[in-house]
């Protein structure tokens, strides 16, 4: 499968889970969960140490969701992404993205290569920031750069 189907794929799932949401200072998962959020998805957030993120009930982990999501956007540290993705294949979960900006993001090659092991289907890079519309000047530009530099697939 290629990186556009898999951005398909994910997008296409209408339950998604955002982890690493803070409720304190927004970040990157604060704004990607309300992105999701304003386009019609039902979006939970998820933070062990948060009880509400954007005005909304904040989840501790995945199995606490109400509903069990088709995609889990990973937005928190690299070093929790493994407990992460074994949650998810306990919960059937297929789909994860980890979330990657200028900086290292929040990749775990390992926990990747494991999930994908097992069959999930992982975005290693990018934002879908960068795809849900409207998408603003700022993704544009980062989603045209990254694709000159070979970050993000052309595909």
């Amino acid at each position: 499968m290629n990186f556009s189907d898999k951005v398909k794929g994910f997008l296409d799932h209408k339950t998604i889970a955002v982890t690493g949401v803070s409720s304190g200072t927004p970040d990157a998962a604060n704004h990607i969960f309300k992105k999701f959020k304003d386009a019609g998805y039902l979006t939970y957030p998820v933070n062990p140490k948060a009880n509400t993120v954007e005005g909304v009930a904040c989840y501790p982990n995945l199995s606490s969701l109400p509903d069990t999501p088709g995609g889990v956007m990973i937005a928190s540290p690299p070093s929790s992404a493994q407990s992460i993705i074994e949650e998810c294949l306990d919960l059937g979960i297929g789909y994860v993205w980890f979330h990657s900006s200028i900086n290292q993001g929040s990749l775990d090659e390992n926990a990747a290569a494991f999930a994908e092991d097992k069959g999930m289907t992982v975005l290693r890079t990018g934002c879908p920031m960068m795809y849900i519309a409207p998408v603003d000047f700022g993704h544009k530009f980062m989603k045209w750069f990254f694709r000159l530099t070979g970050k993000i697939p052309k595909n």
